[in-house]
């Protein structure tokens, strides 16, 4: 009887005025957006309320703030955190990479060879490939934070991939990030990984001036000894 009396109508377990739900593995943002509507339709969330416990929100406001910011400007300033840590990344990667690692990296890109050869995009790959060389690192956090980035960037990296020669122009980027991490060269990997990023940007928001800008800032640091 008590257990019955626990829960609501049609047998359902009755919710906490401003109960958040876990995030299912969807598009993050789409996600927020989507229990946020829920809590004002519910009329569980009004103006002057209190907001939930921290522990239930501080996995949704960053992703929160870039839904509510410009989709240009959000896709924009998601692409500068790519530039500034996926290079390095990948830099860690030359230095860490197990050879099972490597051969996994290279399984990958010959999928995606295959893909792109039979007319398709290869973004499975894409995003395997990217999302290989964080778990490389052998570094927990990153490997979260590049997940991260790579489900909120997920419509523009697909919509990139539709551009005629893109999806082999990205093998090829690929491959020459893979080749230095195989090598161990951390510059020529970080060249390599910052100069596909840079492609891939300049192509979906335009950013010739950040481009300029950071061929410059490369040429000005040191090669290897």
């Amino acid at each position: 009887m008590a257990a019955a009396k626990s829960r609501g109508d049609g047998g359902t377990r009755s919710r906490s005025p401003m109960e958040i739900e876990p995030v299912k593995s969807t598009r993050i943002y789409e996600e927020i957006v989507r229990q946020v509507k829920q809590l004002i339709a519910d009329g569980r969330l009004k103006s002057g309320d209190r907001l939930p416990p921290e522990r239930d929100l501080e996995t949704l406001i960053e992703p929160l703030a870039l839904v509510i910011l410009p989709h240009r400007e959000a896709v924009k300033e998601l692409f500068e955190a790519r530039r500034l840590l996926e290079p390095a990344i990948a830099a860690l990667a030359a230095r860490r990479a197990t050879r099972d690692e490597i051969a996994e990296m290279d399984r990958i890109l010959e999928e995606q060879h295959k893909e792109v050869g039979q007319g398709r995009t290869g973004v499975a790959q894409d995003t395997a490939l990217h999302s290989a060389i964080a778990n490389s690192a052998h570094n927990r956090a990153i490997t979260r934070i590049v997940s991260a980035l790579m489900d909120l960037l997920s419509q523009s990296r697909e919509e990139s991939l539709l551009t005629p020669g893109r999806p082999t122009r990205s093998h090829q980027d690929h491959r020459r990030i893979l080749e230095a991490i195989q090598c161990r060269d951390e510059v020529a990997a970080h060249r390599a990984m910052l100069d596909h990023l840079i492609a891939v940007e300049t192509l979906v928001t335009g950013a010739q001036g950040d481009e300029s800008r950071t061929d410059a800032a490369r040429k000005k640091k040191p090669g290897k000894s």
